[in-house]
């Protein structure tokens, strides 16, 4: 008789013990290989260094700055008007050409007078008329030949008679555009013949030196203000010339949309090279000079979460080979005041002396080694001019 051997098969609940013991393994071999990686990547990391950068740098100094009020103003002429005529007529003469020099009183058009001429000599025959008829009534009254009552209308009429020639001068005037102010004239596009309308503009005119310039503050800096004071104009048109003039007057009154307040600087043009009309840059000197400490605006970086600069921190080691070990990068906070051409005051973040980088900013972190290069700067002037190039 065969005897029958049977297998004994693991359960099933031990072949899934085995199976998450397997897995379990396996995560802890993944798990312990990330970590160890991340371990030996930042210590590796930790031990390289960032490689030097090159980069210009200035010391921080103080200059005496004047405190300024600036603005953007218009040109205005000390007089100025476009000169028209009060009545309608015909052209018959032009006296002036565009751009002349004319001087107060000058004849500038003249329109057709001859029948106001004419009735002109008419008054004016009858006031002489009138005179000599004053002048006897005048003597018969001395021997009593006339009443008072004739002589007084004798005066009577040579008063009537004279007030009508002076009505007629005038009616004559108002046919001649002559000069108010001296000045100088615009263009001119009239021409004789032509038929002119009461009030049209026949041509302008300009007073050109001096020139003021109207500008507008804000109502906090009113109190900085005060007539006399000096004040710089620049143009876009004359670059790298100045303009000076002073304060000549303060609006007593704030504009109540802008709560802005109108100041005039009065310029004098004597080469009549300002026009009226043109855009300038204002700068009033308010105040007395302050001691600011400045950096070249190059050497700050502008954020939305603040103003930065890099100093040049400087150990003062030396290395095996008796070097000065090299100067790293270190990033500060700092406030800034107010601009200067190409320069900018620092209110607090840095002390006077310091040595601050100027440019390559970009490049840098904290404890970024520096190579200092000088040989080229950024610009670093209150007063900057434009260069051709």
């Amino acid at each position: 008789m065969q005897t029958r051997i049977e297998t004994k098969k693991p359960s099933t609940t031990k072949r899934m013990i085995i199976m998450l013991l397997l897995v379990g393994l396996l995560l802890l071999l993944l798990v312990g290989w990330n970590v160890g990686g991340r371990m030996m990547m930042k210590e590796a990391m930790s031990k390289m260094t960032a490689p030097p950068q090159t980069v210009s740098s200035t010391k921080a100094g103080k200059q005496e700055w004047q405190p300024q009020q600036s603005a953007v103003g218009t040109l205005r002429a000390a007089r100025g008007a476009d000169l028209a005529f009060e009545v309608a007529g015909l052209v018959t003469k032009v006296a002036v050409r565009s751009g002349d020099e004319v001087k107060q009183g000058d004849l500038l058009v003249q329109l057709f007078d001859a029948d106001e001429q004419a009735q002109l000599k008419q008054f004016e025959a009858a006031a002489s008329l009138a005179e000599v008829t004053f002048n006897r009534a005048k003597q018969q009254l001395a021997s009593q030949a006339i009443s008072k009552a004739d002589y007084d209308t004798a005066v009577a009429d040579l008063k009537a008679k004279q007030a009508a020639v002076a009505q007629q001068q005038a009616v004559i005037a108002k046919k001649q555009l002559r000069a108010p102010f001296a000045g100088r004239a615009g263009i001119v596009t009239l021409s004789p013949g032509a038929y002119v309308n009461p009030g049209a503009a026949i041509v302008t005119l300009q007073q050109l030196d001096p020139v003021y310039v109207d500008f507008f503050v804000p109502q906090r800096n009113l109190a900085a203000l005060k007539v006399g004071q000096p004040a710089t104009l620049r143009l876009d048109a004359f670059p790298g010339r100045a303009f000076e003039g002073k304060l000549t007057a303060v609006n007593p009154k704030v504009d109540g949309d802008t709560r802005n307040v109108q100041a005039e600087v009065l310029v004098a043009n004597p080469d009549q090279a300002l026009t009226p009309g043109m855009f300038a840059n204002v700068e009033v000197a308010v105040g007395s000079q302050e001691s600011l400490l400045t950096l070249p605006q190059s050497a700050v970086t502008f954020n939305p979460y603040g103003e930065t600069v890099f100093l040049v921190a400087r150990s003062g080691k030396k290395d095996a080979q008796g070097k000065e070990e090299m100067p790293i990068a270190q990033q500060a906070f700092v406030t800034t005041g107010a601009k200067r051409g190409d320069q900018v005051a620092i209110v607090k973040g840095i002390d006077e002396g310091a040595e601050i980088v100027t440019s390559g900013q970009l490049k840098l972190k904290n404890g970024t080694p520096l190579i200092i290069d000088n040989t080229v700067q950024p610009p670093d002037q209150t007063s900057p001019k434009p260069q051709e190039h």
